[in-house]
């Protein structure tokens, strides 16, 4: 890579780090907030709903907006936008304060992935390598979020930790500033010859990822509370406050490899191919995930980490492939949204089936939506030849 790529890489990865690390900070910290907003795990669903709806939603005009604007000027907004709404929530005095809180910073970090995957794809040589790399970063934040909001928590409150990713976000947005030139990112944009986009296969694609999207939804909102109430046996002395910080760590960790793997895989072997078979394996593992409990369960959740995040360096490489150049922005903000927009119900769906049946069956409902998925992706490679 050249000194402007690794650039490109770490402020890009930066971003993406910061993002997860802040939408996956909520489910670790309901144990706590409930004791100050008593709600059900229904209504908490819900909230998530609506913030993840926005973080879907607000990528299709942030895609418009990047062939208008600029994907720096897009990057920058998103980095204070993000940094004023963690400070708001930090500020808030009630439950729907709260709410408000997190719905803006669902909406302004819904500027970043359309945003970030179309610098990457139109500035790096190596996609495939590139979008491995940058999945790698958000895996990092989904793991190192929840911790460092649980561990925050414990020293101060619950609020000190949105403080905390204000501040991040501010010296972020700052960087950026100072390191990417708006000539300079022009400079090295790639001469890619524009080809018709393959609206069909790009439309199963989508179709098949907002499957994907749920799934994500329903084992993020409610993995930590899962883990938490169903380790007892093993390290008895945690809280299942510390627990529910910690355990979905060690799960996101794991996808920093799944997301490694995924890169190398998208490298190697038929991209569309490998896209079914990874949605395939997926399937007995959130099954047995409501089945089983303490070790296994955290060995099996392991296993979930490495093998889900495999799947997005490759399918956004795949979005890039089946694409024109000129409108990728808009195409990954409508990818966005379908996946984590629609998806986004599903954490929604899950807190119903939380209440009714219980925690653990959220994870068997998510394996079961999957087998539409892997259909569609079928589909998708049919299309794509």
């Amino acid at each position: 890579m050249s000194r402007f790529e690794k650039i490109i890489i770490a402020i890009t990865g930066s971003s993406h780090l910061l993002v997860h690390a802040m939408m996956l900070s909520l489910p670790s910290l309901i144990p706590v907030i409930q004791k100050e907003y008593p709600a059900g795990l229904d209504t908490f669903g819900f909230v998530v709903t609506i913030s993840a709806f926005l973080f879907g939603l607000g990528a299709i005009p942030a895609g418009w907006l990047d062939r208008h604007i600029g994907g720096r000027n897009l990057l920058i907004i998103y980095q204070i936008g993000a940094g004023l709404s963690s400070f708001l929530i930090f500020s808030s005095s009630s439950f729907i304060g709260l709410v408000f809180g997190l719905s803006f910073l669902g909406l302004f970090c819904s500027i970043y992935h359309p945003t970030g995957l179309t610098i990457i794809s139109q500035n790096l040589k190596n996609v495939s390598k590139g979008m491995g790399i940058h999945a790698m970063f958000g895996s990092l934040g989904s793991a190192i979020g929840p911790l460092l909001a649980v561990s925050i928590t414990s020293l101060f409150s619950w609020r000190a930790a949105y403080f905390s990713f204000a501040m991040l976000n501010i010296l972020l947005a700052s960087i950026t500033i100072l390191t990417i030139s708006k000539t300079a990112l022009s400079a090295h944009l790639k001469i890619i010859p524009n080809r018709k986009s393959n609206k069909k296969a790009l439309l199963l694609y989508f179709i098949t990822n907002s499957f994907l999207g749920m799934a994500y939804y329903g084992f993020t909102t409610f993995m930590p509370i899962h883990l938490s109430m169903n380790t007892t046996g093993f390290l008895p002395n945690l809280s299942e406050e510390f627990k529910a910080g910690l355990f979905p760590t060690i799960v996101f960790l794991s996808g920093i490899v799944g997301s490694f793997f995924g890169g190398k895989i998208g490298e190697k072997f038929d991209k569309r191919i490998s896209f079914g078979v990874i949605i395939l394996v997926n399937i007995p593992i959130l099954i047995v995930l409501g089945l089983v409990t303490n070790m296994v369960l955290i060995l099996s959740s392991i296993l979930l980490g490495i093998v889900y995040f495999s799947n997005q360096p490759i399918g956004n490489t795949l979005v890039a492939d089946f694409s024109d150049n000129r409108n990728r922005g808009l195409i990954y903000g409508m990818g966005f949204f379908i996946s984590f927009g629609i998806g986004a119900f599903a954490a929604g769906l899950s807190g119903i089936v939380a209440e009714s049946i219980g925690v653990h069956a959220v994870f068997p409902f998510m394996g079961v939506l999957l087998f539409p998925a892997l259909v569609f992706s079928w589909l998708m490679y049919k299309a794509s030849n």
